[in-house]
């Protein structure tokens, strides 16, 4: 197998780390036209596809052409898919509580600072997450059993996003479901579906970097980090201290599984 070719990748970090800030930036524009910076979350899954995009191109020539061609479908159609649930979710609601009370505390100004700790944040995180989809453009050799191996793993983790979403619009929809606790479907197996589904997308794409000794090294900090975020960060911890006061969620929480899918108890 050639080479990993360092040269090339770095100049490309460069290029990948522009498409993040320039979707981060477009969408505090339009956050600012539109008064609600909940929109950021919209551009968090755009963020991604564009990093693929910009990455797939200007790695042509360089890496094998099946792994880049998969690697930028796997994240465009995770990172659109995410976006376009995000957008439905929020369609005529008002600006989101954690926003909100982010910016209450503000020093100086409040769009400046949301800026800073909001987008550049988010954009620095999308770039930093997005290591595995850079590093894998880059990989020289055929994919092998690993990379097929990281491929099903997304799958299994798209599906249980997807479905677990999908499951959970439904149920809201539904106004006798007011005030109760969605305990059906896949959120029987788990108390995060569409966690543990995010979990499983960016540990198979960093597989998809594995037929490279040096890709995967530099790109193992992804999964760590998102894992992170999932479970002890803004995902599964925060979203649960939000659900504790309700009626019936201790009871769900006795018989469930935090994050993997497991039999009910």
């Amino acid at each position: 197998m050639n080479a990993f070719p360092w040269g090339a990748f770095a100049l490309n970090l460069g290029w990948a780390a522009a498409a993040a800030l320039g979707v981060m930036l477009v969408t505090f524009l339009a956050a600012l036209r539109l008064g609600l910076h909940r929109i950021v979350d919209v551009a968090w899954g755009l963020g991604f596809t564009a990093v693929a995009v910009v990455t797939c191109a200007a790695s042509a020539g360089t890496g094998d052409p099946g792994r880049r061609v998969l690697v930028t479908v796997l994240t465009a159609l995770w990172g659109t898919r995410l976006a376009v649930h995000i957008a439905r979710r929020g369609r005529g609601h008002g600006e989101d509580p954690r926003y909100e009370k982010l910016l209450a505390g503000a020093p100086g100004n409040r769009n400046l600072y949301a800026l800073r700790m909001v987008y550049l944040l988010q954009g620095a995180l999308v770039w930093l997450v997005s290591l595995p989809v850079q590093a894998a453009q880059y990989v020289p050799g055929p994919m092998t059993a690993v990379a097929v191996a990281g491929t099903a793993l997304w799958v299994l983790g798209f599906l249980f996003e997807s479905v677990g979403d999908a499951q959970l619009a439904r149920f809201k929809a539904d106004p006798a479901n007011k005030g109760k606790i969605m305990d059906r479907g896949l959120w029987r197996w788990t108390r995060h579906p569409n966690y543990f589904g995010d979990f499983c997308v960016w540990w198979g794409l960093f597989l998809l970097t594995c037929d490279s000794t040096a890709a995967a090294a530099v790109s193992v900090v992804s999964p760590l980090v998102m894992s992170v975020l999932l479970i002890r960060g803004s995902g599964k911890r925060l979203l649960e201290q939000h659900m504790a006061g309700r009626p019936g969620y201790a009871e769900y929480v006795a018989r469930t599984s935090g994050f993997f899918p497991l039999p009910p108890r």
